[in-house]
């Protein structure tokens, strides 16, 4: 393509400002880059914008100018409490307005979503209980004036109307000039900052009764629930395995259990397993369900006698046994039963109309239309995967299928109303599972029990998308720029948000996403929580290299972030791995989001490890995560012969050269270890070999950091080497299937397991947690 004309090249640099495409990024090395205008192009075309040339993109920039004036007011607008909320009005000249009245109606039931309000919100809100709104009106000559134009040969004049300080929640405004034009909006109030609980107060009698409670200097283990063995489970983790986990670990002093995500993932799919390409955030894998559990399993003998089949039980054996999850065999095994189960719940309680059926009711009920639309979706691909095996995802159906306001959708569900109400009661099943294993969390002590995660986005053929398609991009993938570990760029294959549809349904997906995460759970992380600010497109036919970043309105995302946080009394953790703009990191010490440090990464400019008095202490930190080495793995080097035999080394230097710094980054943590008084090391000595009492020390020193949560993975708990996930393989390595080699109470027992936890719970309690005498013992014993 010739290089543009210097006034197309500034009408596309123009239009992509307006719409908050980047023209130019700085690089992984601090270094500005240019994105060409091949790739600026094909940004605007995944929003639908033509620029094929000047006059298209004068157009599209004339249309944008003219829906800013023509909309009265703007679909949305956030403010923090105690903050007059400012709206801008778009007046028409030739109507002769002199007065502009308003309205605003306070959200009918702030905690109508299930959320708990904290005390100040039920007292600021009961100052208002007497008020069905507010309103007021003002003079448009007092307003002051914002901006005056001309479109469409017809004068405005922008002028910004001041709300009152209204008490946090999402309320309805209405404006009205006194000519009769009249415009409504959304009006979001928010706190100023995110649920922060009291430091080190203590799971007390007192605050058990509550839903959530508080978190201070808090430990826990992390987990990839679907890894979890147990004697009972059905060959995948599931949330009776996680209940059990709590019990055994809630009276060694641990506070909180992390998780992978749990979203929902594709029942008539099952081997597409990545938790974090789910096909919907909003609800929840439903093989994690314990069938046993289910109390409808007691009341159907046809589900007893078919699981006590001898076929039956020779495949669960199997599955139980298997080193890594069967997801198809799995899904068989429990959808079966599932769906008997769900007969005799139709049997016993909907039919009958007894209290359980009335739970499922309001269940349901409360979440509304997102819950339809899944199970719509799910029984609606299984039914059409039942007729055409090639129908993977609704971008494969047929037309008729594809958009779920079609007459043919609504066809569908009433036909088969029953498959619909089958996957609804499976979303219940698990919700109330997981509900269940936070309230034993609370019930045992732990101080903040389960800890959720959030992928930075869904399956482009999932339920999610499919359910809002105008919000969701299809002809642009998210993923990340070239850096040092990825010299070509990534592409995540996830479509982006039209940050622009976003706010027009007043972030509504947003609210609702971070709302049911928070649900069952009292800290919540964020995948790459640099999206809230910006994320890297890549256009659909270039390479991730080609990409560039668009902006998403980051101060309105974190004020709901907070509001929602608040309400659920659910402390915000944000992954901040990697490239992390200025602007976030202002924004999540501002909103009170804690940071994600993971030990490895944790050097200085001179490649020495930070010692724990240097961590942030608003943080999460980890020694690892699921996409890095275990820390076995990494000790031994492992991973970097893993991604030798891969073949994901570019060239042989850069594999010599990850080698090289490898062994340097082993001694400079020996160093650490040593000024912390953990390990005898001395640098003329070999590197000690990966051993129990080495992981030990690892995790004290990760126990003294001044980090407020401290997480172990299970994995580095018994010295596994292979990792969870491998970036950048798909079917090259066996990611999110890997099992652990024990069944929890097996871990638990294991005396080097003990004497790791111990460490750290000596070590989040102020105490050193060096035993001298131990560590001399392994010293003398290796010869080093």
């Amino acid at each position: 393509m010739s290089a543009p004309s210097p006034e197309l090249a500034a009408a596309l640099a123009s239009l992509g400002q307006l719409l908050g495409i980047a023209d130019t990024y700085l690089d992984y090395r601090g270094q500005p880059q240019q994105v060409s205008r091949e790739s600026q192009a094909a940004i605007l075309a995944a929003l639908g914008v033509d620029t094929s040339d000047l006059q298209a993109v004068t157009d599209a920039i004339r249309q944008l100018d003219v829906k800013g004036w023509t909309d009265m007011v703007p679909p949305v607008v956030v403010a923090l409490e105690n903050a007059r909320p400012r709206i801008a009005v778009s007046v028409p000249l030739d109507l002769e307005a002199r007065r502009i009245e308003w309205t605003v109606s306070p959200e009918s039931s702030p905690t109508a979503a299930g959320t708990v309000e904290p005390p100040a919100l039920d007292a600021a809100l009961a100052a208002y209980a007497d008020r069905a709104a507010w309103s007021g009106s003002a003079s448009l000559e007092d307003l002051t004036t914002l901006a005056e134009g001309t479109v469409e040969d017809r004068a405005y004049r922008r002028v910004v109307l001041d709300l009152p300080p209204l008490p946090q929640g999402y309320h309805r405004a209405r404006l009205v000039l006194d000519t009769g034009l009249s415009a409504g909006l959304d009006v979001i109030v928010a706190p100023a900052r995110c649920y922060q609980p009291a430091s080190g107060l203590a799971n007390d009698a007192e605050n058990r009764g509550e839903r959530r409670s508080t978190a201070g200097s808090v430990w826990g283990i992390a987990v990839q629930l679907y890894s979890l063995r147990s004697a009972d489970n059905w060959g995948i983790g599931d949330l009776h395995d996680l209940r059990e986990l709590v019990r055994m670990a809630a009276p060694l002093g641990c506070g909180v259990i992390g998780l992978n995500p749990l979203h929902a993932l594709a029942p008539a799919e099952p081997k597409r397993s990545s938790p974090y390409s789910p096909s919907s955030r909003q609800f929840l894998n439903v093989l994690y369900i314990a069938v046993a559990d289910v109390p409808d399993f007691v009341q159907c003998e046809a589900a007893q006698r078919r699981v006590r089949a001898d076929d039956f039980q020779t495949a669960l054996h199997r599955s139980r046994m298997a080193d890594n999850v069967d997801y198809a065999q799995v899904a068989s095994l429990k959808l079966e039963i599932l769906r008997l189960l769900y007969m005799s719940f139709r049997e016993r309680h909907l039919q009958r109309g007894s209290e359980r059926a009335e739970s499922f009711r309001q269940f349901v009920a409360a979440r509304g239309e997102p819950l339809r639309l899944h199970a719509i979706y799910d029984a609606l691909d299984a039914h059409l995967r039942r007729r055409d095996p090639q129908c993977r995802g609704w971008p494969h159906w047929p037309m008729e299928y594809q958009d779920p306001a079609s007459p043919a959708v609504d066809r569908f569900a009433r036909e088969y109303s029953q498959d619909v109400e089958y996957f609804m009661y499976l979303q219940w099943l698990v919700a109330e599972q997981l509900q269940a294993a936070q309230d034993t969390a609370l019930k045992l002590g732990m101080k903040i029990g389960l800890y959720g995660d959030v992928a930075v986005g869904a399956d482009r053929t999932g339920s999610e998308v499919w359910s809002n398609r105008r919000l969701y991009l299809q002809h642009a993938s998210v993923g990340a720029p070239p850096d040092a570990l990825a010299l070509k760029g990534q592409n995540w294959g996830i479509p982006p948000q039209d940050p622009a549809e976003l706010r027009n349904q007043c972030y509504q997906p947003f609210i609702e996403l971070v709302r049911n995460n928070m649900r069952h759970v009292a800290a919540l992380r964020l995948d790459h929580v640099m999206s809230l600010y910006r994320l890297w497109w890549v256009p659909s036919g270039l390479t991730s290299s080609e990409g560039t970043y668009v902006h998403y309105p980051l101060d309105a995302l974190m004020a709901i972030l907070a509001l929602e946080s608040r309400r659920n009394r659910c402390v915000v953790i944000g992954e901040d791995l990697g490239t992390v703009p200025a602007d976030v990191i202002v924004a999540m010490d501002e909103y009170g989001v804690h940071h994600y440090k993971v030990l490895l990464f944790e050097q200085t400019s001179q490649g020495e490890f930070r010692l724990p008095s240097q961590y942030a202490a608003n943080a999460l930190a980890a020694v690892t995560t699921h996409d890095l080495p275990t820390l076995c793995g990494w000790w031994e080097e492992h991973d970097l012969r893993l991604r030798e035999r891969l073949d994901l080394y570019p060239s042989s230097q850069i594999k010599a050269h990850a080698h090289e710094v490898r062994t340097g980054e082993r001694r400079a943590l020996m160093r650490a270890l040593v000024a912390t008084g953990l390990w005898y090391w001395q640098e003329d000595q070999p590197l000690p070999i990966y051993s129990a009492a080495l992981a030990r020390a690892v995790h004290a020193f990760l126990g003294m950091s001044a980090s407020a949560i401290a997480l172990i993975q299970i994995e580095d708990l018994i010295g596994m080497i292979d990792p969870v996930n491998v970036p950048g393989t798909d079917i090259e390595h066996p990611n999110w299937q890997r099992k652990v080699p024990l069944d929890t109470c097996a871990i638990l027992a294991r005396a080097d397991v003990q004497d790791i936890l111990g460490a750290m719970q000596i070590a989040r309690s102020g105490e050193h947690p060096n035993d001298p005498r131990f560590h001399e013992r392994e010293f003398q014993e290796r010869k080093f």
